[in-house]
């Protein structure tokens, strides 16, 4: 089916009190239109078309993308004349599914339920029974249960809103009718603007069917309008992602206190404690530990490593059985082995760590390559830049490297070398050897301390 996904993203948001337009904030970090286009891509659309108008430049520079037709509403003037706008550019389409930029949480499989049932000769809706449907369009039945028309809350009689069914704003148009329906939309309404739901009343007076279609839940189609509304889709995405995790053999210490940020790929028995940050690309592999506190971002975790509390890892892989923590920082481009060792307060950046190696505490390795076995004393740094450029350190297998070393790139430590504690190293240390390089100590006799004046 040549399938066209028209995603409406043109409104202000005057209610989040912002000068982000209201598509654009986020859901788990990503804006709630970037939600919504992960969703129809996932339908495998001939094009998705993207109708923007408030802060369109700014949305457009944040998702911009290949299979993106970016349509501009300069003039806001109601949801069918959207649509509308998307029209010249939407070629032979058998089906124009319409969907929201402000709602995130759609599930894939509602869309593809929607899109098949209605296929290419019926006018699809999806709708929703609502415990309070205030502010919804209410959908009008007749006798035999068959769909009218929709009737917005300002123009609703007082019987139609006690009606429970909600109108979703979501629908899928048949191809052949589109653009004569949209064209003989009316702005006779309590706001002056073409409603595409109006399209319901012209399918019926032309006796095409209207099929429905209903998602899992109520919190799937709910759209934000207000930071207070944002909040509550953060929550129930959170919610969500918490399951998947726990069904998928994560064990949660507290599910409400887990924030997912991104793809998370998991393996069995992996333990997750409290305030936990997930975000990007991670991958936990089985039997790992995680304590509480701890930020994953662009992170693969090797199997029965445990990551302490307060930790912070990006753009790292950690080897199987690591020990990372706690408040330790691994930055881009880190490396650990198997069995490596980082402790606490320590930072790395661009280090490739060998298996067993550890640096236990207070250190700053950066633009290094440790071998295999090298224990790095407290207090240690690599002097990888001088302003302008970065150097590298190599460490050699079993190399000691004393507490409070300076170690000035480029430089190399050999196999099996030791660094005098306090240490400023300048040149190469070969094998075996022990480089030592601190200023000689001198005791000065007497001395006395000096004394306050006055």
């Amino acid at each position: 089916m040549n399938l066209h996904v028209v995603i409406l993203a043109a409104g202000q948001g005057t209610r989040m009190r912002s000068a982000l337009p209201k598509v654009l904030h986020p859901v788990a970090g990503k804006p709630m239109l970037g939600h919504a286009i992960d969703c129809a891509r996932a339908l495998a659309p001939q094009k998705i078309h993207v109708v923007i108008g408030h802060g369109a430049e700014l949305v457009r520079e944040r998702l911009d993308a290949e299979d993106i037709n970016w349509v501009l509403q300069a003039e806001q003037l109601g949801t069918g004349h959207a649509v509308a706008q998307a029209l010249p550019q939407i070629e032979a389409a058998e089906q124009i599914l319409v969907l929201y930029g402000d709602v995130p949480l759609l599930r894939v499989e509602t869309l593809q339920a929607l899109s098949i049932q209605a296929g290419t000769e019926a006018l699809g809706l999806l709708t929703v029974q609502m415990a309070d449907p205030t502010g919804y369009g209410r959908i009008v039945r007749n006798a035999a249960g068959q769909v009218q028309a929709i009737v917005e809350q300002k123009d609703a009689s007082a019987e139609q809103l006690q009606i429970s069914e909600g109108n979703t704003g979501i629908m899928a148009l048949p191809g052949r009718y589109a653009a004569e329906w949209l064209t003989s939309l009316s702005n006779d309404n309590a706001q002056g603007e073409y409603y595409l739901t109006d399209v319901v009343a012209l399918a019926v007076s032309q006796q095409v069917p209207v099929q429905v279609a209903q998602p899992q839940d109520e919190d799937e189609v709910m759209g934000a309008n207000n930071r207070q509304q944002l909040a509550v889709l953060e929550r129930v995405y959170q919610r969500r992602q918490a399951e998947r995790l726990m069904v998928q053999g994560v064990t949660l210490l507290d599910p409400a206190r887990l924030d997912v940020r991104g793809d998370i790929q998991v393996g069995r028995d992996i333990l997750i404690d409290i305030n936990v940050v997930l975000e990007g690309r991670v991958v936990i592999e089985d039997n790992v530990e995680i304590g509480p506190n701890c930020v994953l971002k662009d992170c693969v975790i090797g199997a029965g490593s445990v990551i302490k509390a307060f930790s912070h890892l990006e753009g790292a892989e950690v080897g199987p059985l690591c020990d990372v923590g706690p408040y330790a920082r691994l930055r881009p481009g880190t490396r650990l082995a198997a069995k490596a060792k980082i402790g606490n307060f320590v930072e790395t950046k661009k280090a490739e760590i060998g298996a067993g190696a550890k640096i236990n505490h207070l250190s700053y390795v950066g633009d290094a390559e440790v071998g295999a076995g090298a224990n790095i004393g407290a207090g240690t740094i690599t002097c990888n830049y001088d302003g302008v450029n970065k150097f590298k350190t190599r460490i050699g297998e079993g190399a000691f490297i004393g507490s409070n070393t300076a170690l000035v790139a480029p430089v190399s430590i050999g196999d099996g070398a030791t660094t005098g504690a306090g240490s400023t190293i300048t040149q190469d240390v070969p094998a075996g050897d022990l480089g030592v390089g601190r200023a000689k100590q001198r005791n000065i006799g007497g001395w006395k301390r000096p004394q306050k004046q006055g």
